[in-house]
């Protein structure tokens, strides 16, 4: 194949890459999905997707929408690149003639590149979900407030107090250790494995369709098509994984919430409170924000920005 003669370092460049380009595009929408999957029956602050863009932009503004994105944009790099190496990693050494692998042996492969990310990926997303949250938890009790004024007079304002990713991990390194920064780690593999697995083969079998020869690339907006296509219908088969992730990621709840002790009490008490389609909350959106994200991650990847750079440095050429 022809991507088995792009180096390791030009791969973990090109994963970086298009993971810079794809969340700085779809962030605003990965934070809608992050606060409709965490509020809970009976205390719903938004309505849908765009309600809660909207009423993010007139609460926090503009930025308010972006709020983790730092941490995401720190931390994707590596994640991404990871992934993507990881899988072609694994694609060519369960390749017995570079070519050919069973769609058993491509959902292997998926499944070591979804294992391998999560080293990064638990904790970026650890530490995205509490600022991203961080504004509905804001936005309720200020409401809370204004109700309890309306009926018992005055009542003190609530201010927001804002903390940032940096605050966030020296407390949880001093309180728990690393292992605060791997909360929710079992069901993040629930998730992203099974992505993988469901991702890679999905992707690779539809751009071969766009394939006139097997030893020629895909034309972009093949891989970018399949991308997308690929990306979303992954998103949405593992999205109950994903709003148990969310769950119990999150450190601060909203007034009357659920906490959760594990995966099982997470999944028993969204079944018995919120019935079974609370485990497809965000679905739209997570939809919305894989299909482009995978999407320019496979463009990036195949068209190899990172050779053309690399090729710029002797260093590496000799």
């Amino acid at each position: 194949m022809a991507d088995k003669q792009i180096s390791l370092p030009a791969k973990l460049i090109n994963g970086g890459i298009a993971g810079l380009i794809g969340v700085t595009c779809v962030f605003p929408i990965d934070l809608a999905k992050t606060r409709l999957q965490n509020q809970q029956n009976g205390q719903r602050m938004y309505t849908s997707m765009s309600d809660c863009l909207i009423k993010t932009i007139r609460s926090e503004g503009y930025f308010g929408m972006y709020r983790g994105a730092a941490v995401n944009l720190t931390l994707v790099t590596p994640e991404k690149a990871i992934k993507l190496a990881a899988n072609d990693f694994f694609r060519h050494h369960l390749s017995k003639d570079g070519k050919k692998l069973t769609l058993l042996r491509e959902m292997l492969a998926g499944c070591g590149a979804g294992t391998c990310q999560v080293i990064v990926t638990t904790p970026m997303e650890m530490l995205k979900i509490q600022l991203q949250d961080a504004g509905r938890i804001a936005a309720q009790k200020k409401l809370m407030a204004a109700q309890l004024s309306a009926v018992a007079g005055a009542a003190e304002p609530v201010v927001e107090a804002r903390t940032t990713a940096t605050q966030i991990t020296r407390e949880l390194l001093r309180s728990k250790g690393i292992a605060g920064l791997y909360k929710g780690l079992g069901a993040t593999l629930l998730r992203d494995v099974p992505f993988s697995i469901v991702y890679f083969p999905l992707f690779a079998n539809l751009n071969k369709l766009g394939q006139k020869d097997p030893d020629v690339k895909a034309p972009f907006y093949v891989s970018f098509l399949s991308g997308c296509l690929a990306g979303s219908t992954a998103a949405v088969a593992v999205n109950p994984c994903d709003v148990i992730k969310t769950r119990l990621q999150s450190l601060q709840r909203g007034v009357n919430e659920d906490t959760y002790s594990g995966i099982l009490d997470c999944t028993k008490k969204i079944w018995q409170k919120e019935g079974p389609t609370a485990f497809f909350k965000g679905a739209y959106c997570r939809a919305l924000v894989i299909a482009p994200l995978f999407g320019i991650a496979q463009v990036v990847y195949f068209i190899g920005i990172a050779e053309f750079l690399l090729d710029l440095l002797p260093k590496h050429r000799a």
